[in-house]
């Protein structure tokens, strides 16, 4: 094919994955390249590993099923990043395990009273790791822009010195290598990849409560590496005095930097944080609908963020402009989900009622269609109706990872994009659930 014809084969491509995917669309996606597209395989260019890795994990399958729709013909999909001059680089992940969003840097960060000590101190520790605030920790309630903030320093640091080695993982994540390594007799390999960095990134530290010999193990792996001044940085959704079951050697180093906490944001910053979203995924929003979401959603950035989704998502399906009667049309059932408390036990009980299901087969083994779906879809649910994490969600569910509740959200949420049946269910079940009596 010509290559205008395989540009605008490939512009026809990217805008059906944005439909079929609203909530992964982002802007950058302009900076996407078509570097081969011949005999059934297409491969993307990136400008970035961020960029390659985000794609990878989050919208192949969406990139695929655009593909194949607008060729009509089997499509493989594929992302490399393509460096200077032409050249391609098929890379791996790098070696430290980092997979950093692109979307997650300070440039994208909405500084307001309610986290600019948290900003300000995850940037000087970026600009000179281990000599400024040792440990760092954070904290606050989830969907607060802590993770963000991990990422960003990450990248940050990562930008300044390539050659900088940094271990960012969540603490569920630590905790079951840690076991791993112990079942597989590799403590010293273990000890060896987190002792030796120069950068240790914990995500949801409050998953070490009452775990006392990761606790045992962690304690030693922060010994050696504040000895060394190597950079520690924590996460939490409280402040570490109030971890439950936590050690107070561990609560006293961790008192030992700068505990920095998060509150929600203010009315004004939560107007410019979705300005700021909008902007990421390329929509023009007016400072009437802004201001509209933010008086209605106010609990945290992912509510604010899904209120965005949901509107992009709305005006996507039914191929109208975004206005203010299109977000009220379309906000309505998620402001009346915010003013009650919603459990996962609500949402369990109305997923498995409407399956026929026992909310014994939701947290079982069990990996049959007639259980899976159930489970993906309550773990959906939970997601977009409570305020729990991917770890809360997952432990509910039979003490799964926060990868396995991930990969349900995101597969459940394709299905809703490109299925009117999985749209119309997934909708019903809201209703039943939001508008169920308190108790």
């Amino acid at each position: 094919m010509a290559t205008r014809e395989v540009e605008n084969i490939f512009a026809d491509i990217l805008e059906r994955a944005k439909a079929l995917d609203p909530v992964n669309t982002r802007k950058w996606f302009e900076k996407l390249t078509v570097l081969h597209l011949s005999g059934g395989s297409l491969e993307i260019g990136c400008p970035d590993e961020a960029t390659r890795q985000f794609l990878r994990d989050n919208c192949k399958n969406s990139f695929t099923r655009a593909a194949q729709q607008i060729t009509g013909h089997l499509v493989t999909v594929d992302f490399n990043v393509e460096q200077r001059k032409g050249l391609l680089r098929r890379s791996r992940r790098r070696e430290s395990g980092l997979n950093l969003h692109p979307d997650y840097t300070f440039d994208n960060f909405v500084v307001g009273p309610s986290n600019r000590l948290a900003q300000a101190s995850c940037i000087a520790v970026s600009q000179s790791p281990g000599n400024t605030y040792n440990p760092l920790f954070l904290y606050g309630n989830s969907g607060l822009g802590k993770t963000h903030l991990l990422h960003a320093v990450c990248s940050e640091a990562k930008q300044k010195s390539d050659k900088a080695v940094i271990q960012f993982l969540s603490c569920e994540n630590f905790v079951n290598r840690f076991i791993r390594a112990i079942e597989e007799g590799n403590l010293a390999g273990f000890q060896s990849q987190f002792r030796t960095v120069d950068m240790l990134v914990i995500d949801d530290v409050q998953f070490l409560s009452e775990r006392e010999q990761s606790q045992e193990e962690f304690f030693h792996t922060f010994n050696t590496l504040y000895s060394n001044g190597k950079q520690i940085i924590l996460s939490a959704d409280s402040p570490p005095g109030k971890i439950p079951s936590l050690e107070e050697r561990l609560i006293s180093r961790f008192n030992w930097g700068l505990v920095a906490r998060i509150d929600p944001p203010s009315y004004e910053t939560r107007v410019a944080i979705i300005q700021k979203k909008a902007h990421l995924r390329g929509l023009s929003i007016c400072d009437e609908i802004a201001e509209y979401i933010a008086r209605k959603v106010h609990a945290n950035i992912r509510e604010l963020e899904g209120a965005l989704t949901t509107i992009y998502a709305v005006a996507t399906t039914t191929g109208e402009q975004i206005t203010i009667e299109l977000a009220q049309r379309a906000l309505e059932g998620q402001i009346e989900s915010a003013a009650r408390h919603i459990s996962i036990t609500d949402i369990a009980e109305v997923v498995t009622n409407h399956f026929d299901v026992r909310l014994a087969d939701l947290q079982s083994k069990k990996r049959s269609q007639s259980i899976a779906e159930p489970r993906q879809i309550c773990m959906y649910l939970a997601r977009n109706l409570t305020k729990h994490s991917l770890e809360e969600i997952g432990g509910h569910l039979g003490g799964r990872d926060h990868t396995t509740v991930m990969h349900a959200c995101n597969k459940i949420g394709e299905a809703k994009s490109c299925d009117p049946q999985m749209h119309t269910l997934l909708n019903e079940l809201t209703k039943q659930i939001t508008q169920a009596p308190q108790a």
